[in-house]
């Protein structure tokens, strides 16, 4: 005899197009330095890719905050970068620097990239994906991630983080062909990964194309766009049916060109969006993510609630969940995402 099946969690149901009473609420970087029992972990862990391919401490850090505050969903703790690290471009996390790669900007830096070693290298991400679903409460979701292809792409052609992307877009422009090799390498091994987070436990999955904002309209369909809808087809290819939220930052009013483009299950807006605006263009059968400004969490206080009751209730005439608009600082007072909680779980 069978039993009756779970209900699907709140934030599930949401992304899948549901409209909830109370919408189901987590935060980009929601695990990180802003958390004393994160500092800890991190400083008996040594580097930060040691951390993220520690599966018992990645694990750790994704629950504490919801430990803490008891959010719809937690999120996976990795890096964007560690595909890259996971095709043999050297990585390393420098501090006060951020992410340093060896820059690879032509034919000879993909030739040096091997894709058949990407899925054991990511091995222990699925661990933690592993221990961090068994783990959870019963109506907690786990979100899996990757980075989108461009803003990865822009990370390793310009070795690190950059203000212009000079150099991806001028490899982009002048030999499109060429870069095309490199988005495809990318979009292949971020199927390879997302599909096999899902194949771990994670139920609801996340591309983050942080630079999508960077590039005008034509090279915005053709780097942004084209490879996110790659990803979507090459995991529904497989079978893979949990829902996907595309995060374009800084995209703008090519929201609805880009859910229209790629087939994610729900938009997340950056903290510029307007929300009324947003949710007037897209309508209300679209699941939208979003999208309070990091920095009124650490003001707190009644400028931060009063702007996420707002949030809330514009977004609320169709499915949504509620977040950020970028991810928490390291600066934000725990204190204050506590207060932001038990309003969002309506305490």
């Amino acid at each position: 005899m069978s039993g009756r099946a779970k209900p699907e969690k709140p934030l599930i149901r949401a992304l899948r197009g549901e409209r909830l009473d109370r919408p189901p609420f987590w935060f980009m970087r929601q695990a990180g330095r802003y958390l004393p029992e994160y500092r800890a972990v991190r400083a008996d862990a040594g580097g930060f890719l040691d951390l993220c391919m520690n599966p018992e401490k990645a694990a750790e850090v994704t629950l504490q905050p919801i430990r803490r505050y008891g959010m719809d969903a937690a999120i996976l703790f990795a890096d964007i970068l560690l595909i890259p690290h996971a095709l043999g471009q050297p990585l390393d996390y420098r501090e006060g620097e951020g992410p340093v790669l060896e820059p690879i900007r032509d034919a000879a830096g993909l030739s040096r990239l091997d894709a058949s070693a990407a899925s054991s290298g990511l091995a222990p991400v699925m661990e933690t994906v592993a221990r961090v679903a068994a783990a959870l409460p019963d109506e907690t979701a786990l979100i899996g991630f990757a980075g989108a292809p461009w803003t990865v792409a822009t990370y390793m052609v310009e070795g690190g983080g950059s203000p212009d992307h000079r150099n991806t877009k001028r490899w982009a422009y002048g030999d499109p062909d060429g870069f095309t090799r490199l988005i495809e390498v990318v979009v292949d091994a971020t199927v390879d990964y997302l599909a096999a987070q899902v194949a771990a436990g994670a139920e609801a999955l996340q591309l983050f194309d942080t630079w999508a904002g960077s590039l005008a309209a034509p090279e915005f369909d053709r780097w942004v766009t084209a490879p996110t809808r790659a990803i979507v087809a090459g995991l529904r290819a497989r079978g893979i049916d949990v829902p996907l939220i595309g995060f374009p930052r800084g995209a703008g009013l090519r929201l609805a060109e880009y859910r229209d483009g790629t087939g994610v299950d729900a938009l997340g807006l950056d903290f510029a969006v307007p929300t009324t605006a947003a949710r007037e263009k897209l309508g209300d059968a679209t699941c939208l993510q979003g999208n309070l400004d990091p920095q009124l969490l650490v003001v707190g206080g009644d400028a931060m609630l009063d702007r996420a009751r707002a949030i809330r209730e514009t977004l609320n005439t169709g499915p949504c969940v509620f977040n950020l608009g970028h991810g928490i600082v390291p600066e934000t007072p725990p204190e204050h995402v506590a207060a932001l909680s038990a309003l969002l779980r309506g305490d």
